[in-house]
């Protein structure tokens, strides 16, 4: 009989648990500028191979006219081969900021940057950044 308790409240508190992922709204930000032009489905993020400043993702207060960023979050960064596709982890380490020209001289013109959040408890959808 306690078996079956525990069975029951390990199952139940899992289930609560897992509905707490992706709560909060991050996106890119280049020099407190969110990257995005606006944040829907359709919007896609882009930026120029002489873009200059510092890149972060940021949890997001969207309001109809503007987003400002709230806090930093800890992000790593892989880069998209454009003629491949494939995806290579760019650095090891995990970032609060960066300066992008350390990304972008990985990069070339048609590639895509590629943010990854270190917690499911963040939603990015905008998480690819084309390079121009």
């Amino acid at each position: 009989m306690k078996q079956l308790l525990f069975f029951s409240l390990l199952i139940f508190s899992h289930s609560l648990l897992a509905q707490s992922t992706f709560t909060d709204c991050t996106a890119a930000f280049l020099n407190s500028k969110m990257i995005v032009e606006k944040y829907d489905n359709l919007s896609k993020c882009k930026v120029s191979l002489n873009a200059k400043g510092s890149l972060a993702v940021s949890t997001v207060e969207l309001s109809a006219d503007k987003a400002k960023a709230i806090n930093n979050i800890p992000f790593s960064i892989a880069i998209k081969d454009q003629k491949t596709g494939t995806i290579k982890l760019s650095f090891k380490d995990v970032f609060p900021n960066i300066d992008i020209q350390n990304v972008l001289t990985k990069c070339k013109k048609g590639d895509t940057i590629v943010l990854l959040t270190s917690s499911d408890q963040y939603a990015l959808p905008h998480n690819e950044i084309k390079v121009e």
